[in-house]
Formats: structure tokens, sequence, C-alpha cells
């Protein structure tokens, strides 16, 4: 996906596990345990709540500010999650970002037909998030601009 938004900004938003809740999909957001060096790095736990899901992930990557990884440690329905990845690119006019999730619903019989459902809405819900960081990154970014260009 392409966003309009400076890489270093919309990394930032993305990494900011405590305050997820800014995203639409997002009802509630918290940073349970803090990573290492940076407190939203590798080792942080969040905890988010989207609708009846929670999820508690772990930050398994986190390079500042062009890939962060995270793995589903406990969710409230039978999923089974391999790693999601998001990485982010400059590009002339923004940022590029990548995201991909793995996962299998392991409810069975019905499970195999439940993944594609579950994954568009996953798909929805990413595309919603990462335009919401793209507004929050540009927002922060025209205050930067506009302090050093003030006459002296």
């Amino acid at each position: 996906m392409e966003l309009d938004a400076p890489v270093e900004g919309v990394f930032e938003a993305m990494s900011d596990h405590g305050r997820y809740d800014r995203f639409r999909p997002i009802s509630a957001s918290e940073l349970v345990r803090e990573g290492a060096p940076d407190r939203n790095g590798l080792g942080a736990l969040r905890r988010l709540r989207a609708g009846f899901l929670r999820f508690d992930e772990e930050i398994t990557a986190f390079e500042r500010p062009s890939r962060l990884d995270y793995l589903i440690r406990d969710v409230n329905i039978p999923l089974e999650h391999d790693g999601g990845s998001i990485r982010f690119e400059p590009t002339a006019s923004g940022t590029r970002v990548l995201w991909t999730s793995t996962f299998r619903i392991t409810t069975p019989v019905v499970g195999g037909a439940l993944g594609p459902v579950f994954g568009f809405g996953l798909k929805r819900s990413f595309t919603r998030m990462l335009e919401d960081a793209a507004r929050i990154a540009s927002s922060e970014e025209p205050n930067r601009r506009t302090e050093r260009s003030l006459p002296l």
C-alpha cells in the first residue's frame, strides 16, 4: 500500500502500541510489557481489542523505521498465528507498506470456510489502520516544518 506520509511518522504511529486505539478498528489498546531497548521494541507485548476480538501480540522484530514483526500470543478465538510483519519503505511521495500475517482458524469443519472471511475483514482493518497512521504522521509533520521555517 502506498501512503502519502513520511516513513518515520508512519512507523512511529504503527509502533506506538499503547495508542492503537487511535486506529478505527481498535477500540482499546495497552502496552502490557515494555520492550528493549525501545519501550515499543523487541519483546514488547501489546493488548488490543477490536469489537469482540482481544489479541495479545508480542513484538518479535523491531528495526526503526523499516520493520515491525509480531506474533499473536493469546486471542479469544480459535486461531493459530504464524506471525505478522509490517515493512516500511520510503518512496519519493511518502511510504510503501507491505503488511503480511499468516494464520489459521482452528475450528473443526468450518474453520477452512471462515479463514477467507476473517482474512477479508483483517485486510480491511489493516488498510484502515495504515490510512489512519498516514493521517497521524501527516498531521504531525507540518508542525515540524512550520517550526523550522519561522523567521528569526
